[in-house]
């Protein structure tokens, strides 16, 4: 919450909600940046620092106008800290309370209650709640989890996944990971299932990382689809030699056809309850799970699927991840590191602006489909702007010669040589060969 100088010397109230902590840092971190934006921090108001009015006087010794001014400003800034942050202040918290001999049980349950009528909290929220009183510490489960497995922190994992994971591996009766049923685990579960699922999500994680692209949770085609998979790796944990790369096979194949017939698009839990019991008979020498004894795949949906179409979309990203996709700029293989130091983002191949003059009949989702799409770097793609494939590659060309172009050009999956669509600026052609080249790599990852 901020307090900001606008024309005219009037003072106007702003709530900030999406800044980051960083940006605000950056942008108001120091006394300076405040006083000449006049930026109240909200962290001051509680007494840090000496509080509102400490700020104040530091601030105005800083600013250069006439004291008759600092002195209207002054006022005007403690009426808006009157009008805006006193309610804060001396907002009333609502409060309960109990008797020192009241029992933990009963401290849940009220707990629980109060806040089911108030700010709704998570299940996780919910059974930390209740599990402490029996001396289970969820919250320091997780904490374990994120400082000993840091590839679940990295993918941003939530941790109501991972009891959804226990609900469905310890289950009582029928596995189930639906709400109710993952309020109703007990302790013993927690127990019996907790450590054997972490290491499940971890080892599935590393799976997707180092076999299938998904290097990143940006590119992650779904998020529950880590519940079945960890339940089922916890499952089978005593497997070894080579029942382990057989477990990995199955496993990556089912991740494949889950994404690209998009299993997960609808009641989630419903499909995560049935494949883990299918991956499990699968395992264990029985049929195949239906999402791929059924799976079929239209290659001309390329056309329509948009980054809106989150999983066919990231599934094609990780796809060409897989691929061996190499930077446009140094040539090195894509890793999560090189994303983030070289700012590399998925853009188009055919910029817009040059559709839109050469091809103005194509339409926008065409133009914005995942054929036309692929990671390039910023610093590229700030040169492509609106130039023409043929533009931009003989450009590159000239600085790193047609072996490598060709070999950079064919690990994201797009048509290489001297006389292909991308040369000639060929729309049609160039969206039909993209199709041919990524279909061919689904078909095989999912076969």
């Amino acid at each position: 919450i901020y307090l900001i100088k606008i024309p005219h010397k009037t003072i106007n109230y702003r709530a900030h909600t999406h800044l980051r902590k960083s940006d605000a840092q950056k942008r108001f971190g120091k006394i300076e940046q405040q006083a000449e934006s006049l930026t109240f921090p909200f962290e001051y108001l509680f007494g840090a620092d000496g509080g509102f009015e400490v700020w104040l006087d530091r601030i105005l010794e800083i600013r250069t106008e006439p004291d008759n001014e600092k002195k209207a400003l002054k006022q005007n800034l403690r009426d808006q800290k009157k009008k805006w942050l006193q309610n804060i202040e001396y907002y009333e918290f609502p409060m309960v309370t109990l008797a020192e001999d009241t029992s933990a049980n009963a401290v849940c349950t009220i707990f629980e209650t109060l806040n089911r009528t108030g700010v709704k909290l998570s299940v996780f929220d919910l059974l930390a709640a209740r599990f402490w009183p029996e001396d289970v510490r969820l919250r320091d489960l997780w904490d374990r989890v994120k400082a000993d497995d840091p590839i679940i922190l990295e993918f941003e994992v939530d941790p109501y996944y991972v009891l959804q994971a226990v609900a469905l591996f310890a289950a009582r009766a029928a596995p189930s990971c639906k709400r109710k049923d993952v309020l109703e685990m007990d302790v013993s579960q927690i127990k019996a299932g907790w450590d054997q699922v972490v290491k499940g999500l971890s080892d599935f994680l590393k799976i997707l990382r180092n076999d299938c692209g998904v290097i990143l949770p940006q590119w992650m085609p779904y998020n529950t689809i880590l519940i079945p998979a960890a339940a089922t790796l916890a499952a089978v944990t005593n497997a070894k030699g080579p029942d382990v790369a057989a477990i990995r096979s199955k496993l990556k194949r089912w991740f494949w056809c889950s994404v690209f017939s998009q299993s997960y698009e609808r009641a989630p839990n419903s499909q995560s309850m049935k494949d883990y019991g299918e991956l499990l008979r699968w395992i264990h020498g029985g049929d195949l799970p239906q999402t791929i004894a059924e799976f079929s795949f239209d290659p001309s949906v390329l056309r329509q699927i948009t980054p809106r179409q989150r999983a066919v979309y990231r599934g094609v990203i990780a796809v060409m991840l897989r691929n061996g996709a190499r930077d446009l700029h140094k040539g090195d293989v894509i890793t999560a590191s090189l994303i983030q130091q070289d700012h590399i983002d998925d853009h188009h191949v055919f910029p817009q602006a040059y559709l839109a003059t050469a091809y103005p009949d194509t339409s926008n989702t065409l133009r914005d489909c995942v054929l036309n799409r692929t990671l390039i770097d910023r610093e590229t793609n700030i040169r492509i702007s609106k130039r023409s494939p043929s533009d931009y590659l003989s450009e590159i060309e000239a600085k790193i010669g047609s072996a490598i172009l060709h070999s950079i050009l064919s690990s994201h999956l797009l048509p290489i040589g001297i006389d292909s669509p991308l040369r000639r600026d060929s729309w049609d052609e160039f969206l039909d060969s993209r199709q041919n080249l990524i279909v061919r790599q689904i078909f095989e990852v999912t076969q």
